[in-house]
């Protein structure tokens, strides 16, 4: 029986189309922008919503050149994903894991330095970016906990470590570089680090369950998590929430992450393929 789902495979080629189409899909936003400028004489820059749309018309464009120069070209298919759903018994073992990445991602995240001659003035510049995108709780929440996990997790797990699987990378290495790149592009070392470890959850996930859903809903979880300690504890951290001790979160992470990943490793069967 003939998949539905193009075997595509992702090199530099497609890297570099993906670009592209970023680069364009923010060039068609800020294009709208001076339009808008020109006819009402006011930027939208400023705008809560415009960034949100420029964020997903960025990812979007993005994604429709990857589909429409790579996979089209080299499959003769259109771009297609898995996104069933799964048993309840396997989110009551992904969202505990999750979890425990995102504490053990904390802990290691903040022995970076935010201090310093570099670290001081690079942290003081990425607070005043992340101050900046937005104050309206409602953008912040659609675009960090809905858009984000769809657009990204499409390319990064959809695209970038299945094309590389597809390429015939063993599943480890396409995952670790699928987050690696994840990790990257968030262009700072404190969202690197949990991007890269997280990202390895997600595409666990992925390549364990075939379902591309399962890695948007544990990306939207962990990005909510992120969006209510800034919006109502105004640090993006679990022990000041919880006023307990960094190694206390580590503990409690490396538990949960680990008998969590054992369970999912050795008792989930996967229920579906790809077909």
């Amino acid at each position: 029986m003939e998949s539905r789902y193009p075997k595509f495979t992702f090199t530099w080629i497609g890297g570099i189309v993906l670009l592209a189409g970023l680069f364009t899909g923010t060039m068609i936003t800020s294009l709208f922008n001076v339009f808008w400028m020109f006819i009402f004489k006011e930027s939208l820059q400023y705008k809560d919503w415009f960034f949100m749309l420029a964020n997903a018309s960025g990812f979007l464009v993005a994604i429709a050149f990857f589909d429409f120069f790579i996979v089209r070209q080299t499959t003769g298919k259109k771009l297609n994903f898995n996104f069933s759903p799964t048993n309840f018994y396997t989110y009551l073992l992904i969202f505990p894991m999750m979890a425990g990445m995102m504490f053990i991602a904390e802990f290691i995240a903040a022995q970076i330095p935010t201090t310093g001659p570099f670290f001081g003035k690079y942290y003081e510049f990425f607070t005043r970016l992340m101050e900046q995108l937005t104050d309206d709780p409602v953008v912040m929440i659609i675009t960090a906990v809905i858009c984000a996990p769809i657009f990204e997790e499409i390319i990064f797990r959809g695209i970038i470590q299945k094309g590389l699987i597809n390429k015939g990378v063993k599943p480890w290495k396409a995952i670790v570089s699928a987050s690696v790149i994840f990790g990257l592009v968030h262009a700072n070392p404190w969202q690197f680090v949990g991007a890269v470890l997280l990202g390895c959850v997600l595409g666990l996930v992925y390549e364990k369950t075939k379902s591309l859903l399962l890695p948007m809903l544990l990306h939207g979880f962990n990005n909510l998590c992120s969006t209510l300690l800034i919006t109502y504890t105004k640090k993006e951290s679990f022990a000041e929430a919880f006023q307990v001790s960094e190694w206390i979160i580590l503990a409690v992470g490396i538990v949960l992450f680990s008998l969590f990943c054992y369970l999912f490793m050795t008792k989930y069967k996967v229920h579906y393929n790809e077909i």
